[in-house]
């Protein structure tokens, strides 16, 4: 037993996470041709968006696709963002290390938050057409650098290839990633789509996109007003766990339990710690790393019997009710657009979250991405469209939280038929951490609290379509009976006045007064009415 024991360990060995991810592609949404470089376009964009905002400048980002002239399935990937550029000694670990970035640790909203996400693309670039990434960037004082950049796989590292700097004024970062065994095709899966959704969602970014057949389309910013910086928050007392307030205590520089919790977590006061005390049993006048398992749950237990204020959001920046009306107007040029953005709440771990829906009818709303360029004529079908920190969700909808809450709502009573209604519903999750599904940030978890705020968020905007319905079918009743009142009124005051003796009265007053409208003149139309 002893020597099939030593047999089976004889290959154990430590495997880096480069390594790991490059066996399992699929876990970070390279999976399918189609899916693979609308994750590269979308891997590079939230890096580029999130660069500019860093530093307060209005994100402008160019991105390009171009098919290699060797294979139909062989493109280079360009896309430059007007950010700050990067220094020199942090390329190969922006480029070329998995899970180390700038975000994880930090409690506050971005789009991209594992430390994956472009180098993952870097890896895909790598495994497909066996070359590296070319980088050219701004490292401050009038100096660009050049490199090429692969991942040193076995070591979880970036390598520079070749390395050449120059001088100009230019700020920025361009990247080019050479993919092979991929498809370009413009579909509600596609880069075009996945861009379409981006700047509905973004209204203050401006992207340019230039297409593998040299179609150039520009997405125009709706608004000059860049998002504020986002700060880092502490965990709030709700929904955080045991495990969590140990690990909180374990790097606390306060002398007593009493002090970590009012230091550490947001929106504990001493008033309530005595609260806490009394519920718990617990003496907080202790060290924090005398706090033992038994000790957490208790506290834990004690923080859900207690009333709190709700969490503070100055790490989280919605886009805005009125800022997602205007990015729905500016693609979507709708009849009716409509958009809230909810109070926030907590979910498991202690980390808020804001949900913000926006509901559109008629114009391109409910069309695919191919019908949305303002084609005429009838559409169908309602759209969904789902982000998380403003970056969208394409693909993976089956298992989404989002996905869940509309199938859930009875559509019928809001007077929309799902099937036919030219109707683009969107949503937007906000958190420090959203609870997606897997790596490739693609689907939310149903975790019950994000479930139920985002099913009363898409009630509340669904109230607003069914008013607006409402009032669009009582005006074009009134338009049909004034048209019937015009048509045989005249004719009948004609013919009493000519029995009658007299002349033949002015009744358009009469018919405006009966029907509503004004005759011979403007319709009302339902936001009028």
């Amino acid at each position: 037993m002893k020597t099939m024991a030593s047999e089976l360990f004889s290959e154990f060995r430590e495997h880096s996470v480069s390594e790991f991810f490059r066996k399992n592609a699929a876990m970070l949404g390279y999976t399918g041709k189609i899916r693979s470089l609308t994750t590269i376009v979308h891997e590079g964009v939230t890096n580029a968006i999130d660069a500019s905002e860093e530093i307060g400048v209005l994100p402008s980002v160019q991105v390009a696709i171009k098919k290699m002239n060797d294979s139909p399935e062989h493109f280079k990937v360009v896309i430059e963002d007007n950010a700050s550029g990067i220094p020199e000694k942090y390329i190969p670990d922006v480029f070329g290390k998995m899970l180390a970035g700038t975000k994880l640790h930090r409690h506050m909203q971005s789009r991209g938050q594992q430390g994956i996400g472009i180098s993952g693309g870097v890896m895909f670039s790598q495994i497909t057409s066996g070359k590296p990434t070319k980088v050219t960037t701004s490292i401050g004082n009038g100096e660009m650098i050049q490199a090429d950049v692969m991942i040193d796989v076995d070591k979880n590292e970036g390598k520079i290839l070749n390395e050449e700097k120059s001088k100009g004024d230019w700020r920025g970062t361009r990247v080019e990633l050479d993919v092979r065994d991929v498809t370009y095709v413009r579909s509600r899966y596609g880069p075009f789509n996945y861009l379409r959704m981006t700047a509905i969602a973004n209204p203050h970014v401006q992207i340019t996109f230039v297409e593998p057949d040299g179609t150039l389309t520009v997405f125009e910013r709706a608004t000059d007003k860049v998002p504020p910086r986002p700060k880092s928050m502490p965990l709030h007392p709700w929904g955080i766990m045991s495990d969590d307030l140990l690990a909180l205590a374990k790097h606390t520089k306060s002398r007593t339990v009493t002090g970590f919790l009012v230091a550490e977590l947001s929106r504990v006061t001493k008033a309530k710690i005595k609260e806490v005390q009394k519920l718990s049993g617990i003496d907080l006048n202790k060290k924090p790393s005398e706090l033992t398992w038994e000790d957490a749950e208790k506290i834990v237990s004690a923080f859900k019997q207690t009333k709190f204020m709700a969490p503070p959001t100055e790490g989280l920046r919605p886009i805005g009710a009125a800022d997602i009306e205007n990015g729905m107007r500016q693609i979507l040029k709708p009849e009716f657009a409509y958009a809230i953005t909810r109070s926030p709440k907590v979910y498991r771990g202690g980390l808020p979250f804001v949900v913000e829906t926006g509901i559109a009818h008629g114009g391109a709303a409910g069309k695919s991405a191919d019908e949305a360029e303002g084609e005429e004529g009838e559409t169908g079908g309602l759209e969904l469209i789902r982000f998380a920190n403003r970056a969208p969700l394409i693909f993976d909808q089956g298992g989404c939280a989002i996905n869940a809450a509309v199938r859930s709502i009875d559509w019928r009573r809001y007077g929309v038929d799902t099937a036919a209604a030219p109707v683009t519903l969107f949503v937007n999750v906000v958190s420090a951490y959203v609870p997606y599904t897997s790596a490739g940030k693609q689907s939310i978890a149903d975790d019950p609290e994000v479930l139920e705020e985002i099913r009363a968020a898409i009630m509340d905007v669904a109230r607003e379509l069914r008013q607006y319905l409402y009032r669009k079918i009582r005006t074009k009743e009134r338009q049909q009976r004034a048209g019937i009142f015009e048509e045989y009124l005249p004719v009948i005051a004609r013919k009493a006045a000519h029995l009658a003796g007299v002349e033949v009265p002015d009744i358009k007053k009469l018919i405006e007064k009966v029907a509503g409208v004004k005759v011979g003149g403007k319709r009302e139309t339902p936001e009028e009415s």
